[in-house]
């Protein structure tokens, strides 16, 4: 049982948008794959569509946007994971199957 909030995104399709909030902030998410790096990177819009960051590798087991200050960041922690202890790599093979990006926040 996950004790972290998951997005269960589909990634069938990529590029993928998703909106989602945090508290009082609103903002959309898009999930890219490089295929010549076996990548998965992350844009941050806006609630206006109007891009914060753009092209975020996603890192197992490290905080989106933990490298830039910016006050249009969320106050969240994302976080790519495997809560199976599985695999502690984010690519093509394992995200969406065992890591999934998490609010990295546990709940009881």
């Amino acid at each position: 049982m996950a004790k972290r909030y998951k997005y269960d995104l589909n990634l069938d399709t990529l590029p993928m948008m998703f909106e989602t909030d945090f508290a009082n902030y609103d903002c959309s998410i898009q999930i890219n794959y490089n295929e010549v790096g076996d990548f998965f990177t992350a844009d941050l819009y806006d609630a206006n569509g109007n891009p914060i960051i753009l092209g975020e590798k996603l890192v197992y087991g490290k905080r989106l946007w933990a490298d830039f200050v910016d006050s249009r960041l969320p106050a969240v922690d994302l976080v790519p994971l495997d809560e199976s202890g599985r695999t502690t790599v984010c690519n093509k093979e394992t995200f969406g199957q065992t890591v999934f990006l998490y609010i990295d926040t546990v709940v009881d």
